[in-house]
């Protein structure tokens, strides 16, 4: 399934350096269109702010956790359908269980390769086209 290389996303992770990671690869798998967050909260102006296609958050976050985020997102009229990719350095089953419970699309646990990246969005794009 080709993805739509024109599509913005949202990158929210608390981590400068994480986040100029996730863009770089973002940017090799072809996306040029790549907005960033500190936080939960920044995240939500940003959503409000732009036409999002997909965001990709973190879950250790100060201020709006990831999670935190997603619950918002997923209760919105208007992002309740959003993908929504949650990376963490947390590969912990609790943590995962409430991920999925919460209605996240793709769960990827840091460390990653673009490769892994990929995947993860295709199969969420993917699985959005068959629903």
């Amino acid at each position: 399934m080709a993805l739509d290389a024109n599509m913005q996303i949202l990158v929210a992770d608390d981590f400068k350096s994480m986040r100029n990671l996730i863009k770089g690869i973002l940017n090799q798998i072809g996306f040029k269109h790549v907005h960033e967050a500190n936080d939960g909260k920044e995240a939500w102006d940003v959503l409000m702010s732009n036409d999002i296609s997909l965001v990709i958050s973190d879950w250790n976050m100060p201020n709006m956790t990831g999670i935190e985020l997603l619950r918002k997102v997923r209760q919105s009229q208007e992002f309740k359908d959003l993908p929504f990719l949650m990376v963490t350095a947390e590969g912990v089953k609790d943590n995962v269980i409430e991920a999925l419970q919460s209605g996240v699309s793709g769960y990827i646990v840091k460390p990653f390769s673009p490769a892994s990246m990929r995947d993860k969005i295709q199969k969420i794009f993917a699985k959005r086209a068959q629903a």
